[in-house]
């Protein structure tokens, strides 16, 4: 019998048909914890003198099934998974950590509404070489229009002129405007520099938006003199200083994506990075785009090249703010981390709020036009899940184990910093480092 088990033929599946199943099976699940919750509610509504939960005994009779106990986690989903597919319903912040999250959204909303100051737009379109940039976007967008034209006669480019303009902007801004600063050198000799920690800000420093100044001091013994640097979040003085790390560079070059014309959106994540969005008329989304990496349409680059797991990413613009962690974290079991600020309604609740403040003086045709946009982007959202959950099955192989790590496309570490930073912050694509051997912080 033995003999004829082990001559039989491995049996095969569609990933195809197991993704419909597990699908079946998440849905069947919602639908269960959701009649428990209902059924909590209406028993912590009951008279306070209302007789005890029958045992598990009498409940055989009971014309609905018992809950299960709370103990029993074999069907429980994890939670991250009711943030994808548990229906939310905005509920305001009431606990004081919910509170502060709220505050500390609000406040950093308030950020992309600058990118609208005709000013400060003038400002950074004096500091761009516009004939280069437009002569480059254009030779771009010919080559696209030209290669698009030999596949078939109704196939478009893949990107179009505007994005273009962006694509030649981050170019030049990488390569030649912007720098990127670990320790800054020495003003006296040009020695390296050791932190030494935090100090406060002069008048001057505060004045142009900086919030921390951290301090150096050279190296070499014979100079030993200190150096600062500050942490600008002001626009017009990142055009002056030209230099800095993920919040800088970020925040100066959302701002010239703007004065270019761009739909912008500067992305916040909660484990100390931020990054730009573009949206793309060609292909009506919104586009990853990260100046200090150069990276162009690659979200996955974080949590499966850099290896850095991701609790929150809020993109914010002058239209509202976006929850957009989906984007950037495909498997949350493998690159997520604790979404623990705040319960997922509020959240919700409070990205709402956000987006009424900012257009509650558009006009109705602009309201329903970004409503639009909302309600496709959360369907791109909802469907990296599901091909994430697609191909994670398709990794599977005939013998019903996962593939090998080798079978996969490798996506490369952080390139920004240098190699002992990158390292020290978990950002190489070797994991998170111990907390004590973190480096100051960056955006």
């Amino acid at each position: 019998m033995a003999e004829q088990n082990s001559r039989q033929p491995i049996q095969r599946f569609d990933p195809h048909d197991l993704t419909l199943q597990f699908e079946q099976l998440l849905r069947t699940r919602r639908l269960n914890a959701l009649t428990e919750r209902t059924r909590s509610r209406h028993g912590s509504r009951s008279s306070p003198h209302a007789s005890p939960a029958p045992s598990r005994q009498s409940s055989r009779h009971a014309p609905h099934p018992p809950p299960r106990p709370a103990h029993d986690n074999s069907s429980a989903l994890p939670t991250y998974s009711s943030l994808r597919n548990m229906p939310k319903i905005p509920s305001p912040p009431q606990d004081p950590q919910s509170l502060r999250f709220r505050n500390q959204l609000l406040t950093l909303s308030h950020g992309p509404v600058k990118y609208e100051n005709p000013g400060l737009l003038d400002e950074a379109l004096a500091v761009i070489p516009l004939d280069r940039i437009y002569e480059e976007a254009e030779d771009e967008n010919q080559l696209l229009q030209a290669t698009a034209a030999s596949i078939g006669p109704n196939v478009k480019p893949e990107w179009g002129y505007q994005d273009c303009v962006i694509r030649a902007l981050l170019k030049w801004f990488k390569g030649t405007f912007f720098t990127f600063v670990n320790n800054p050198p020495c003003p006296a000799c040009a020695a390296p520099t050791v932190a030494l920690g935090m100090t406060p800000a002069t008048q001057d420093e505060a004045a142009r938006g900086a919030a921390r100044v951290e301090l150096y001091r050279c190296s070499d013994n014979e100079c030993r003199a200190f150096e600062r640097f500050p942490r600008y979040g002001d626009v017009w003085a990142l055009l002056q200083t030209r230099r800095g790390r993920c919040g800088e560079w970020a925040n100066c070059f959302t701002m010239l994506c703007r004065a270019v014309g761009g739909r912008v959106r500067w992305v916040w994540n909660a484990e100390d990075h931020v990054w730009t969005e573009v949206y793309s008329e060609q292909q009506k989304r919104w586009i990853h785009v990260d100046s200090c990496e150069g990276a162009w349409d690659k979200p996955r680059l974080y949590a499966e090249g850099w290896g850095k797991k991701m609790s929150y990413c809020i993109a914010f613009s002058a239209d509202g703010a976006t929850d957009v962690t989906r984007r950037y974290v495909r498997n949350a079991s493998k690159h997520g981390t604790d979404r623990n600020r705040c319960p997922e309604e509020v959240l919700v609740w409070i990205t709402d709020r956000i987006k009424d403040l900012r257009r509650e003086n558009m006009a109705k045709e602009d309201r329903q036009r970004l409503i639009v946009e909302d309600h496709k982007e959360e369907k791109e959202l909802r469907g990296y899940v599901v091909g994430a959950l697609a191909a994670e099955i398709g990794r599977i192989n005939l013998s019903g184990q996962p593939s090998s790590p080798g079978d996969e496309q490798k996506i490369p570490g952080r390139v920004s910093g240098t190699q002992a930073w990158r390292e020290a912050r978990g950002e190489a694509g070797n994991g998170p480092p111990p907390d004590n051997e973190r480096p100051p912080r960056e955006g």
